[in-house]
């Protein structure tokens, strides 16, 4: 089992412990609806080409997709849901631990949510992250990517009882977030790996996006 695997099931096992039966089915029901739905079918796939963007970071500077694709041999897109999500957290904090790999195979890395800037810093701070984690309000980019669908009726109230306040967060009332992914571009802003998953514990493994990039060096 992977490193963050391993994470994912220890949070799920203190997950059960402290969270109603009941509140669990709910969720488990809504997460198999997303995926007998099959929404990541309409995603970006390898072969794809990304339009270049530029979103504000945490401190509300101008990140240019353009930019990082010039100055880098290749670039990790990493979408989630925002720093509310446990999982995306341990994601995230994974991806911390590879960017001293990342910057010697000349990678950049690059995390997007739907959060305003502020949360994004609040994340970012959190998380101890030093690399961009940019704020796609209103999922403008995450809906090119085809990855946005809207949070199910029956999930706000279970969120609102975790305290996870969405229209805060995120400064919009739409209730839509996008499906966890990660993308491998390369220097030309095509897709060479991705990953999408419409079940939300399933992330992709660090290691994975290195094994990629090296594999595709020249």
């Amino acid at each position: 089992m992977s490193k963050l695997d391993e994470k994912i099931k220890s949070y799920q096992e203190a997950f059960k412990n402290k969270v109603p039966q009941e509140t669990r089915e709910v969720m488990l029901k809504a997460t198999q609806t997303l995926v007998e739905q099959n929404i990541s079918k309409n995603a970006l796939k390898v072969g794809d080409q990304v339009n270049p963007f530029v979103l504000p970071n945490a401190l509300n500077n101008e990140i240019s997709l353009k930019d990082e694709l010039e100055n880098n041999d290749f670039v990790v897109l990493n979408f989630y849901r925002g720093g509310w999500c446990p999982y995306c957290n341990l994601e995230l904090k994974e991806f911390q631990s590879i960017l001293g790999e990342l910057k010697t195979l000349n990678s950049s890395l690059i995390a997007i949510s739907p959060q305003t800037p502020d949360a994004s810093l609040s994340t970012q701070e959190k998380n101890e992250l030093s690399f961009e984690v940019l704020s796609d309000e209103k999922n403008v980019i995450a809906k090119e990517f085809g990855l946005v669908f809207s949070l199910a009726d029956e999930l706000k109230p279970i969120y609102e009882s975790f305290k996870i306040n969405l229209p805060a967060s995120n400064d919009d009332d739409s209730y839509e977030i996008p499906m966890p992914a990660t993308y491998v571009l390369d220097k030309k802003g095509t897709v060479i790996f991705a990953f999408i998953d419409e079940d939300y514990t399933k992330r992709c493994e660090p290691q994975l996006i290195l094994d990629i990039i090296q594999k595709n060096k020249s």
